[in-house]
């Protein structure tokens, strides 16, 4: 992994800018949640800066803190949650706690898994495959 180095700006949620289905809800949350959150498209944004990989970023969104600390997936949106305050840090609390968490990591993994047959989709949605031994 790399080494992660100064970043320009924190919190910021980094998404897939190539998946239809996930720039539209990156941006209606942004809109909904109205922080000060940075929320950009991993194919834009310098992802050594915040200690990460494409291979991650196309895999799941990324949420890196102030502190420079990364979370994926499900926990990226808690942690976007209970970054913007109020009565959003409720619901992110609560997916940061099992059960809850965990049904929460499976619910984003099969979203993200089949991201390409979601509203907004398109085939250039769906995560690249592993190669075949």
């Amino acid at each position: 992994m790399p080494e992660p180095v100064e970043t320009k700006s924190l919190p910021i949620l980094i998404f897939d800018g190539d998946c239809g289905f996930c720039t539209t809800s990156a941006r209606w949350l942004q809109r909904r949640l109205r922080s000060d959150v940075a929320v950009e498209p991993w194919q834009f944004t310098d992802l050594v800066a915040y200690g990460t990989t494409p291979q991650r970023a196309t895999y799941e969104v990324i949420w890196a803190d102030a502190d420079g600390e990364l979370y994926g997936g499900a926990q990226a949106f808690a942690r976007w949650l209970i970054h913007t305050g109020g009565l959003w840090s409720v619901p992110g609390a609560a997916l940061t706690l099992p059960p809850i968490r965990w049904l929460a990591a499976g619910v984003y993994r099969l979203i993200a898994n089949n991201r390409q047959r979601m509203p907004g989709g398109t085939p250039a949605c769906a995560l690249p495959q592993p190669p075949k031994p």
